[in-house]
């Protein structure tokens, strides 16, 4: 037993990136780390992926943010943030210190803007890779989401990759809500992409029969949660079916280790864990352990062992 134990290999790899554990955080369901480090020392997990941050500070969208529905949640936070600089002075050297790894998610309405951060982020000791989230109104082109064009989608990723270098690993994050995902993701990868996060929420709505209005102030949210999961896995599989050598940070309605291999054996080499933090700030760590044993009984020796292996059924 203890032989076995020690020749599991738990990692996983983005980019020149190796990462020691395959369950990471959710962007925008943990902050950056501070509150679920009261619970797990933080470099128990693969990587900390950072809520969006933007240029500037944003104070995101008017209350009421979040509705609950009878399998998930919707949010319309408005990617609240106190902006890339104050970020860089404080939460940076706070998971530093923490021995975290860190994954920056990085969010702009225009492509200028992604420029930029990704300037600012080249550099930066203690990075270990960029969340490129592409799941944002591009004010360039009337409010359309880049990660639903195409066209758009290659431009923000060749202009982050060229202005981070190669110094760090690119994960672009990519939307549910379009027709072909894997034209999507064919477009980041030939940009520069060296891995992708599927899935982001899906857009949805709720409305209070008594009030007669949208719960939401904003009216449509992301739908996160279980409701959502047969579509990353579908999204997942897809994907990894298209493109076997990019490496996928799944996720979407993860809350225990047989949802996680459920998304690695579509094709994930990793996988984060978003809105089961809400409800349990330990499910990270909950989901990594089953996982690892989940794995163990199926005699696989690694993580990298599994994923994809549906494919081959």
């Amino acid at each position: 037993m203890d032989s076995q134990f020690q020749a599991f290999d738990s990692r996983c790899k983005f980019g020149g990136k190796f990462f020691p554990s395959p369950i990471f955080t959710a962007s925008g369901c943990a902050g950056s780390g501070k509150e679920l480090s009261q619970f797990f020392d933080l470099d128990e997990l693969g990587a900390v992926v950072t809520k969006s941050i933007s240029v500037k500070p944003r104070s995101g969208r008017a209350t009421p943010r979040m509705a609950e529905t009878p399998s998930g949640m919707l949010n319309s936070i408005g990617l609240q943030g106190p902006g890339i600089d104050q970020f860089l002075a404080e939460d940076i050297p706070w998971l530093i210190s923490r021995n975290a790894r860190v994954i920056v998610s990085i969010s702009g309405e225009t492509i200028e803007e992604y420029a930029s951060l990704a300037r600012k982020l080249r550099g930066v000791a203690g990075i270990s890779g960029i969340e490129v989230n592409i799941s944002c109104p591009n004010v360039e082109n009337r409010g359309m989401v880049f990660a639903c064009d195409p066209v758009a989608s290659k431009s923000v990723v060749e202009s982050v990759r060229r202005n981070v270098g190669g110094e760090l690993p690119i994960i672009v994050k990519l939307s549910p809500d379009v027709t072909d995902i894997v034209s999507i993701a064919g477009e980041v990868i030939s940009a520069g992409a060296d891995g992708l996060a599927l899935i982001n929420t899906l857009l949805g709505m709720a409305i209070d029969i008594d009030a007669m209005r949208p719960k939401l102030a904003g009216k449509t949210g992301g739908l996160s949660g279980p409701a959502i999961r047969p579509v990353a896995v579908r999204a997942i599989y897809q994907v990894h079916a298209a493109f076997k050598n990019t490496p996928i940070l799944g996720m979407g309605g993860v809350a225990s280790g047989r949802d996680a291999l459920e998304l690695i054996m579509a094709g994930a080499s990793a996988v984060s864990v978003g809105t089961a933090n809400f409800g349990d700030p330990t499910a990270v760590m909950k989901v990594k352990s089953e996982l690892i044993d989940l794995l163990k009984e199926r005699k696989f020796n690694s993580v990298a062992a599994a994923v994809g292996v549906a494919h081959e059924k």
